[in-house]
């Protein structure tokens, strides 16, 4: 059986904690498996067993090899960093930061993916972290009647995403400004389930669908 040249497919779907982290890792790099067996200067059959065996224990020395391979720590690829925040390591020598450009911006927002929620109360902001997707320009997301999100119908809030890479010492962020509103037109509230790409992963019934509508959008990148 070959193995497909998109990066972001795998004749079987990975099974254990390192193959899903692999898998992931090199998938956003937007490496294939021979890309990244190659970097590590391992057969592509191996990586393919470390990807598809939930029992495979690869030593030290291979994991320090995927790690270099994939821009990436033996900490993250073995979840040592799970219940870590992100930017522990240190700073680097010579940090470089750049404001972004609106089309930057809009890129790095994507489609979707997971991000801060900025909420007025009465007893102070509360930032929340929402699953979300980038409809039509909107940023919608859905959440559950009377949950903390739901106080965002009618306010102005501040939508946040962003990416911190600990091994090399860099990443971006993206803020939004608009106003929430909750969407309860049922031809809009089709097409949003419709688009939508992933369900919130606190579960529960979630039917309320919130839109931010961006009028102001900034970003800003680290580079070394």
């Amino acid at each position: 059986m070959t193995e497909r040249t998109s990066a972001h497919t795998t004749t079987e779907a990975p099974l254990g904690d390192l193959g899903r982290r692999l898998a992931t890792r090199r998938a956003r790099l937007g490496l294939t498996r021979g890309q990244t067996a190659a970097r590590a200067g391992m057969d592509a059959g191996y990586l393919r067993y470390l990807e598809e065996h939930p029992g495979a224990a690869p030593g030290t020395g291979v994991l320090h090899r995927l790690a270099d391979a994939l821009e990436t720590t033996v900490t993250e690829l073995t979840g040592g960093a799970l219940d870590t925040p992100p930017g522990s390591g240190r700073a680097a020598r010579e940090p470089r930061l750049t404001e972004l450009s609106a089309a930057e911006c809009q890129a790095l927002l994507g489609s979707h993916g997971v991000g801060r929620l900025a909420v007025p109360t009465g007893s102070g902001p509360e930032i929340l972290p929402v699953n979300y997707s980038v409809v039509d320009g909107a940023i919608v997301f859905r959440t559950a009647a009377g949950s903390p999100a739901a106080p965002a119908d009618g306010r102005r809030v501040a939508f946040e995403v962003d990416r911190i890479d600990d091994a090399f010492s860099q990443g971006w962020s993206v803020l939004v400004r608009g106003v929430a509103r909750t969407v309860t037109d049922p031809e809009r509230r089709r097409r949003y389930a419709e688009r939508a790409h992933s369900r919130p992963w606190a579960g529960g019934v979630r039917e309320v669908w919130i839109r931010i509508e961006p009028d102001v959008v900034s970003g800003r990148r680290i580079t070394v």
